[in-house]
């Protein structure tokens, strides 16, 4: 709009860029918004006192068979090869087979006497630490879906993640690295990264991806060049971001660029450091299973240590994915016996050593560890053998940071096909999570769409009964 006493200036390059790298600083600032020191104003306050300050999430991609792990069913033993007597729903290929018994058999372990399968001989050994929970919903039976639900509390691609929301909340104990942090073991489950996002949250508190590797994180690598060369371009850096605070004032989008280019230059340290095992002593190594002789196992093994070396390390929230054992995953809709055995051989002996490594240490009372799936599986046989998806009862378990161990909390039917004792939806499994971090999920809300969001959306109970 012009009047006859003002004129519009153009918009030189030089305010364009201006402006723009104003705006980008902006981004940083949201960055450090996750880091104690900027963060913790914001965030970090609990609603209540926290039983855990970290979380590692054993994230067992494409389903394992509750029947199979940790729910023991002798009537499938009974009716093997029979039809199965109740009435079966719509799976992912509506191709219902007979009663398939479990291959592997089950085994009384530690004073709480809980029944373990032959699977998990290393994890049984923890039994006492953990929170068994044998009545878990999902919504859906679709892998990209019950992904994005496991992970966001809803089916909808684009939501903010559960490590998104606990950062968001939080903020995190850590200056030099990511508040949230995925371990990539060799498969990324369907759905994708977004499975981590941060969704409508700012993009600082989505998942950052690291590699088994060195490298764990791409372009870290600081410049072949003399230290010397470094200060000088780190100063003339400052000086130019303090000339441009002398003309505009005091901004906080260009003072949070200042201090996150400070970070950028911590991590180029802070990675290579956390991904270095040479400190670790060969016991720990093999007690994790470094020197197993099945490559699946050497690299969880990795990724479990280095979960344990950054709870250590302030890290809120730690997902840990699977690795590739050349099945399709947890996700045994034939060769259950191989494609299973396969999963768990490479999963068991670094998942005991976790727990076991959390506890001597002292950590485990403050770090929460969840295991488990996006569904389970069917009781019945898909094919000959292997087992579809079965979202209506199926098993995960919590252990640390404020569980209740050697708990069995809730049960499925004769089958194991649908929970039919205390159930617990994904909801609730959230709702508990946060409540262990100190954080009433009623109350973490985020102003979107005109509407306050929640991870639990209007949902979700604490599952008091598996906590100490």
């Amino acid at each position: 709009m012009h009047c006859g006493q003002y004129i519009d200036q153009p918009l030189t390059r030089r305010d364009m860029l201006l402006r723009s790298a104003n705006g980008f600083g902006a981004l940083a600032l949201a960055g450090l918004m996750g880091t104690k020191s900027f963060g913790e104003a914001l965030h970090g306050k609990t609603n209540h006192p926290e039983t855990a300050k970290s979380v590692i999430f054993l994230f067992m991609d494409g389903g394992p068979s509750q029947v199979d792990t940790f729910d023991p069913k002798p009537r499938l033993d009974r009716e093997h090869g029979e039809p199965i007597k109740v009435k079966t729903h719509p799976t992912q290929f509506n191709n219902v087979g007979s009663v398939l018994k479990s291959p592997w058999k089950f085994r009384n372990y530690g004073q709480s006497g809980i029944p373990v399968s032959d699977l998990f001989p290393n994890v049984a050994t923890c039994v006492d630490d953990l929170a068994i929970v044998r009545s878990m919903v999902s919504n859906s039976s679709e892998h990209t879906a019950a992904n994005y639900f496991m992970h966001t509390g809803s089916s909808l691609q684009g939501r903010p993640s559960h490590g998104a929301w606990t950062t968001y909340g939080l903020g995190s104990d850590c200056d030099n690295l990511p508040g949230f942090v995925v371990l990539n073991s060799g498969l990324i489950p369907p759905g994708g990264i977004d499975c981590f996002g941060s969704g409508f949250l700012p993009a600082t508190y989505q998942g950052s991806v690291f590699k088994p590797s060195a490298q764990a994180v791409a372009n870290l690598d600081p410049p072949q060049e003399a230290a010397e060369t470094t200060d000088r371009k780190r100063a003339l850096l400052r000086k130019l971001d303090q000339g441009v605070i002398g003309r505009i004032g005091k901004h906080d989008a260009v003072e949070a660029a200042i201090a996150n280019y400070e970070l950028a230059y911590a991590m180029q340290t802070a990675v290579p450091d956390l991904m270095d095992l040479g400190g670790e002593s060969q016991a720990t190594k093999s007690l994790y299973g470094l020197d197993a002789s099945y490559p699946p196992t050497q690299i969880f093994a990795h990724q479990c240590l280095v979960a344990r070396r950054l709870v250590e390390r302030g890290v809120r929230f730690i997902e840990v994915l699977c690795p590739s054992v050349g099945a399709d995953r947890w996700d045994q809709h034939s060769g259950l016996l191989k494609g299973h055995a396969d999963n768990a051989r490479a999963v068991d002996q670094p998942i005991a050593a976790l727990l076991k490594d959390l506890k001597a240490r002292g950590l485990l009372k403050e770090t929460l560890v969840i295991w488990g799936g996006e569904f389970g599986r069917t009781p019945m046989a898909q094919g000959t053998d292997g087992r579809d998806h079965n979202p209506y009862g199926f098993t995960m378990w919590l252990a640390g940071g404020g569980i209740k161990g050697g708990t069995i909390h809730g049960a499925t039917d004769d089958y194991g096909y649908h929970a039919v004792e205390n159930k617990v939806e994904i909801h609730d499994l959230h709702a508990t999570m946060l409540h262990t971090l100190g954080v009433d999920h009623k109350k973490q809300t985020y102003r979107f769409g005109g509407r306050d969001m929640r991870l639990t959306d209007v949902f979700g109970e604490v599952v008091h009964e598996i906590l100490a």
